[in-house]
């Protein structure tokens, strides 16, 4: 059975990455943190679509929860392992620097950068035993253009693809590929406070992107297609940002 560890993939763009997979045969394993009736939601569209998974929730900014998490499951799945990461859990905390307390700055790295560490860390031993791995790093227009007010996420956000592109190029050898994928403005929660109408007005394409037009370049990174791209940063942002 080929295993895919999906982290903040009860809702939008992690959603649409659980689907994606599973319908590349993949059995999903749904992380989140809290909210249960949105994770379990999602395992029920998976099933929907003649896949399976299983709910694995989590604190991806705690090490100690996420190191517990994975190696129990690791344990109880004694001869399986995760091939394919996708580390998307993400969350905003925007503020100008000279306003922004120290829980918010941190909270947002912690989440977002901190993570593809304890997470990725975990994981990796079994992708370089097996001669096989894709992990995917969802970052984001912010990480590479900086936003004003989002300080925080912008370097969360580089710094991860900082880390994809310096891991890539320590686990080649072994058929690892570490990938990124930068969403510009796309229609989650995580943008629906934005004014789309002003916003898309910048967007040369006109329009705020899907979270399956995200998950649709996540299937194809997973894929055995995708083998000789590493290291990669693709942006899927409607040309916002070239």
């Amino acid at each position: 059975m080929k295993y895919a560890l999906v982290t903040g993939g009860s809702r939008g763009i992690g959603r649409a990455c659980c689907l994606k997979l599973a319908e590349a045969g993949y059995y999903i394993l749904i992380n989140y943190r809290s909210n249960h009736e949105e994770a379990e939601k999602t395992l029920g569209l998976i099933r929907e679509k003649v896949g399976d998974g299983e709910l694995l929730p989590f604190d991806v900014s705690s090490q100690e929860a996420v190191e517990m998490a994975l190696n129990n499951w690791m344990d109880s799945h004694e001869g399986s392992s995760i091939s394919v990461l996708v580390n998307n859990a993400g969350i905003r905390k925007d503020a100008l620097v000279m306003w922004m307390k120290d829980e918010e700055w941190n909270d947002v790295i912690n989440t977002n950068l901190n993570s593809f560490l304890f997470v990725t860390r975990t994981l990796i031993k079994n992708m370089l035993l097996n001669k096989f791995g894709r992990i995917i790093n969802i970052v984001s227009l912010s990480g590479l253009k900086g936003l004003p007010g989002q300080a925080n996420y912008s370097a969360a956000k580089a710094g991860l693809i900082g880390a994809t592109k310096a891991m890539a190029q320590e686990v080649a050898k072994k058929k690892v590929t570490v990938n990124a994928v930068a969403p510009g403005f796309i229609l989650t929660d995580m943008t629906k406070d934005m004014d789309e109408s002003q916003l898309k007005a910048m967007i040369p394409m006109g329009r705020f992107g899907t979270p399956e037009e995200v998950a649709g370049i996540v299937g194809f990174l997973a894929s055995e297609e995708a083998s000789y791209i590493t290291g990669a940063v693709i942006n899927v942002n409607g040309g916002l940002y070239t």
